[in-house]
């Protein structure tokens, strides 16, 4: 573990939401990283404007120029827009915009100079409506950074949610579970909580995808084929690890106290949950990355942007986890 300060790249995400917003904020705050906010300087500007922020914006040509963070001041490793931006107006001009900001914090990532990327929210229909294949973040990075299998996680100060599927219709996941998939990503769902986390032997818990967890075959086989035999084998190997069980009670402050990450089957499953516990203080973490990357737990909210309305709790939050992912041994 290295006491050096490590640089964060923030990208700022949907120019016409509230990631340029919740960007600038991030002045207001103490941060212990040399931090840099990618994206449009005039972007910036007129939003702090509007939000009555006064911040000094200090651009930065190469991630050397980055300093330590102080308070009054957010560092800018320029990206220019492609079209103006305007606050709650979308522009699938910008898309481009968009997708060179992840680019380049991938590409600083995985270089080492930079030793986490955190992400604020990006608008997936602009993008998908400018002729490139989007699924999210999650999936982009994975490309990006040549990971076979990109995991997300939900991080909340009293619940982890891990997903063994994402962004997919929910009539198509039962077709998405396979067990070697699966097999997978709880052994990399285990791998870096015990790495990034220093989690020693995590214990995870994985949902059924039925209900009731199949009843035993009456609501449903996919325990029974699937999910069943993929944890008695790493169970054997000596993973901490359980299931499948109801969701309906896998929640229960009971069940939590159990484990240390619960695995849904899909999206909306995980997600609820924890929202309804965490909102605003969730950070989204991509496990299975050979760089770490955090973001927020919210969207756009185009009709936030520029009203000062925005608040950039979940966002410091994200910043903060990476800083500590980062120092930990990879």
């Amino acid at each position: 573990m290295t006491t050096e300060l490590p640089v964060i790249v923030v990208s700022s995400g949907e120019p016409a939401g509230i990631g340029p917003d919740i960007c600038v904020s991030l002045g207001k705050h103490h941060i212990g990283a040399r931090l840099a906010v990618l994206g449009d300087h005039g972007l910036f500007a007129d939003r702090a404007r509007k939000l009555g922020l006064r911040v000094h914006l200090r651009d930065c040509d190469t991630v050397a120029q980055v300093g330590p963070h102080l308070i009054g001041s957010v560092q800018v490793l320029p990206i220019a827009l492609r079209a103006p931006a305007v606050a709650g107006r979308l522009d699938v001009a910008n898309a481009a915009y968009v997708l060179d900001m992840l680019r380049r914090g991938a590409a600083l990532c995985s270089a080492g100079a930079a030793q986490a990327l955190v992400t604020a929210p990006v608008q997936k229909s602009v993008i998908t409506e400018s002729g490139v294949h989007f699924s999210g973040h999650t999936e982009l990075l994975a490309e990006l950074t040549r990971a076979p299998l990109p995991v997300m996680l939900l991080a909340g100060k009293s619940l982890r949610v891990a997903l063994a599927t994402t962004h997919l219709p929910l009539r198509d996941v039962p077709a998405a579970l396979h067990a070697g998939k699966l097999e997978q990503l709880l052994r990399i769902v285990s791998a870096d909580l015990a790495s990034r986390f220093r989690i020693e032997r995590p214990r995870i818990l994985v949902l059924g995808l039925n209900p009731h967890a199949g009843e035993s075959g009456t609501l449903g086989d996919e325990e029974r084929r699937i999910i069943e035999p993929v944890v008695s084998k790493l169970a054997a190997e000596g993973l901490a690890v359980s299931g499948p069980v109801s969701a309906d009670t896998a929640f229960t402050p009971e069940s939590l106290e159990t484990c240390d990450v619960v695995v849904a089957m899909y999206h909306d499953q995980g997600l609820p949950v924890i929202k309804a516990l965490s909102f605003g203080e969730i950070v989204n973490v991509t496990l299975g990355l050979p760089i770490v990357r955090t973001s927020v737990d919210h969207g756009t909210a185009l009709a936030l942007a520029g009203t000062g309305r925005a608040r950039e709790a979940s966002l410091l939050a994200a910043v903060e986890l990476a800083i500590d992912l980062c120092r930990a041994p990879a």
